[in-house]
């Protein structure tokens, strides 16, 4: 009875000016934690990227709670605007188009600026709601060694782009980044340039939804696979190249 009661009790006292930064699932909705639905539910209002697609996951679970766009360019007085009810006693949550919000995706300034107010009152907390994300599932599904990666999210399009992969030649630690699909063969392309054959690649395509594959093998393979297989270049790419033995050689 005791611990029905601490339960209870936490539910209770957790809405109150906090912000929330809430997972969801990256492809499969049964991934939804059942602490996400409840503070979907409960809050006053939900930050997305984009309202029609929020809505997708927002209806299946019977959320009903207002939602509004959010971008990483937002003016500073949405900012503002939010923080302000923030401080009112309302309760707001951040959720983006799959996974966790600020990885790879908009809402960093946004609690930047919520930690700022933070420091002038009481009045906000800032709470995670955790959930799936690309980056840990792929690393996860790899089997590749090691306690250490560096992630560089999604790759610039030009500037700074073949910085990133002379760093990827030399990392002594396993490298990931995400691709998206109009530039995934690109990438390829590039990493053939500059690795070696002992370096293992591995290719997560499509994580946690019904086409989920893992392509894995030197960089002559995996491009090899999907030069004959260009039915595969499609969805969501995470790609992770293990570590250099740069200072052996």
């Amino acid at each position: 009875m005791k611990k029905e009661k601490e339960i209870k009790t936490e539910l209770d006292t957790e809405h109150a000016g906090v912000f929330y930064i809430v997972g969801t699932p990256i492809g499969n909705l049964e991934d939804m934690t059942f602490r996400a639905v409840r503070i979907l539910k409960s809050v006053d209002l939900i930050l997305c990227e984009d309202v029609s697609n929020a809505q997708k996951i927002l209806k299946h679970f019977e959320i009903e709670t207002k939602c509004t766009n959010y971008f990483a360019n937002s003016r500073l007085t949405k900012i503002d605007e939010i923080i302000d009810s923030l401080s009112d006693g309302k309760s707001i949550a951040l959720i983006s188009d799959a996974g966790m919000p600020t990885i790879s995706d908009p809402g960093s300034l946004l609690i930047k600026k919520i930690y700022e107010a933070k420091m002038d009152t009481d009045e906000i907390e800032i709470k995670v709601v955790p959930g799936p994300t690309a980056l840990a599932s792929a690393f996860s599904l790899s089997g590749l060694t090691g306690n250490e990666f560096v992630f560089f999210g999604f790759l610039p399009h030009k500037k700074g782009r073949e910085t990133i992969f002379k760093e990827i030649e030399i990392n002594e630690r396993v490298s990931i980044f995400y691709e998206s699909v109009h530039r995934f063969l690109k990438a390829i392309d590039s990493l053939e340039k500059i690795l070696t054959e002992d370096r293992e690649v591995v290719v997560c395509r499509e994580i946690t939804k019904l086409h989920e594959q893992v392509v894995k093998g030197n960089i002559k393979d995996v491009k090899e696979y999907f030069a004959k297989n260009k039915d595969k270049v499609r969805g969501e790419f995470v790609v992770l190249v293990d570590k250099s033995n740069f200072k052996n050689k």
